[in-house]
C-alpha cells in the first residue's frame, strides 16, 4: 500500500507532528483524492482528546475534505481524474440495511466513519489531515464549480449537519427558526435557514456576535446571558437548532418553542443534562437530535449552497498551526471555521 504524508497526534494532549500513513491501493470502485483543504471540526478535538471514549493512536483526524480526483478504479462511473470532490464524515456503510437503502447511511449500524472507525478490511480509518485519501465512489461528493474548495470543505460536516434538520423539519418561508450558538455549525445554520426563506433569530451568549449574526442571515439577534431574553422570547419559535457543545439549560430553551415546536440538538455536551418533562407536555413540544445527513442529501446540500454562494466563513492555516487552532476552537476564538491548506502536510 502506498504511504502519504499526514499530521497525527500520539495521545490525548500530545501536539501534532508530521508522519506518514498507508492508504490502500485503488480498487475497482475506489477514488483516490489529492486533498487540497481539510476543515477543523470540534468533533476532531473531542475524539482526539478521548472526550467521547478511548481511541487508538497515532490518530489522524479530519472529515471535512475537499480536493481533486487523482485516480479512479476500473469500475468507477461517477468520477474522472480532475473532478473537484469532497469527503465528509463517512467513507462506507453496509449498503443493505433499511437506512442505507433509504439514503440515510449515517444511521447504518455498520457504517465506517472517516477516522477512528474500523473499515471492512479491518484497518482503523485515518482522516483528512493528510495529502491523499482513497474512498469508494459511493461516498465521494461532487463539489460544484461555483464553490471554492477551501470554503466548501466545512460544508462536508458543518453544512450538512445544519441542512439535514432544516429539511427534515420542513423549514421554509414562514418557519420561525432560532439558532442557539453561533460558531462553526451555527454560522452555517444562519446562512442556510435564511436562504430557505425562514424567519431567523440568532441566540448568543452576549452581543459580541450580533453584527456577524445579522450579516450571516439572522433577522434578529438576542443575547441570552442575563436571562431576560428567555421571558421576552417565550413561545416564539417553531424550530430551534441547538449547536452548543456544553451543557445548557434545556428547559429554558424549550420554553422558547411555540406549541408543536421542536428543538433539535446537534451539539454534543460531555455531561448529562436535566430535563423537565412538563416543558414538553404543556405545549406538545419535541426534543430531538440529528446526525449529519446521507450521501444524497449531502450532495443536495452542496448544490443548494453553490446555487446561493453559501461557502463557510473560514480562516486558512498551515499544518504548523493546528495545535493553536484547536485551542482557539475550544475557546470559541474562530470566525467561523479553521481550514488547513493540505499542501503544508507534505
Amino acid at each position: 500500500m502506498p504511504t502519504v504524508s499526514a499530521y497525527a497526534t500520539a495521545g490525548p494532549r500530545d501536539p501534532f507532528a508530521p508522519t506518514t500513513i498507508e492508504r490502500r491501493d485503488v480498487g475497482p470502485l475506489d477514488v483516490r483524492i489529492a486533498i487540497a483543504y481539510t476543515g477543523i471540526c470540534h468533533s476532531d478535538i473531542h475524539t482526539a482528546r478521548e472526550e467521547w471514549g478511548t481511541i487508538e493512536y497515532p490518530f489522524v483526524p479530519g472529515h471535512e475534505i475537499a480536493g481533486v480526483v487523482e485516480a479512479v478504479g476500473a469500475e468507477v462511473t461517477k468520477f474522472a481524474v480532475g473532478d473537484r470532490v469532497g469527503v465528509g464524515c463517512m467513507v462506507d456503510s453496509c449498503g443493505e440495511c433499511r437506512h442505507c437503502l433509504a439514503d440515510k447511511q449515517q444511521y447504518c449500524r455498520k457504517g465506517v466513519f472517516t477516522y477512528n472507525s474500523r473499515g471492512k478490511d479491518g484497518i482503523i480509518t485515518q482522516g483528512g489531515y493528510s495529502t491523499h485519501i482513497v474512498v469508494t465512489e459511493g461516498f465521494v461528493l461532487r463539489i460544484p464549480d461555483a464553490l471554492a474548495l477551501d470554503v466548501a470543505a466545512p460544508l462536508l460536516c458543518a453544512g450538512i449537519t445544519m441542512y439535514s434538520p432544516l429539511k427534515h423539519w420542513n423549514a421554509g418561508p414562514g418557519t420561525r427558526v432560532a439558532v442557539a450558538g453561533i460558531g462553526g455549525l451555527g454560522h452555517m445554520a444562519l446562512k442556510l435557514a435564511h436562504a430557505m426563506g425562514c424567519e431567523v433569530t440568532a441566540l448568543t451568549r452576549t452581543d459580541a456576535k450580533a453584527e456577524d449574526a445579522l450579516r450571516l442571515g439572522a433577522d434578529q439577534s438576542s443575547a441570552m446571558a442575563d436571562g431576560t431574553a428567555f421571558k421576552k422570547l417565550r413561545g416564539s419559535f417553531d424550530l430551534i437548532l441547538n449547536t452548543m457543545s456544553e451543557v445548557s439549560d434545556l428547559n429554558a430553551y424549550l420554553g422558547l418553542l411555540d406549541v408543536d415546536g421542536t428543538m433539535v440538538n446537534v451539539g454534543l455536551p460531555e455531561g448529562e443534562v436535566s430535563l423537565n418533562l412538563g416543558m414538553l407536555a404543556t405545549a406538545r413540544r419535541s426534543l430531538a437530535g440529528s446526525n449529519i445527513g446521507g450521501i444524497a442529501q449531502t450532495q443536495e446540500m452542496l448544490d443548494f449552497a453553490a446555487s446561493r454562494s453559501l461557502g463557510a466563513d473560514i480562516e486558512l492555516i498551515g499544518s504548523d498551526q493546528i495545535d493553536d487552532a484547536w485551542n482557539r476552537v475550544v475557546r470559541g476564538d474562530v470566525r467561523y471555521r479553521f481550514v488547513i491548506d493540505a499542501a503544508t502536510f507534505a
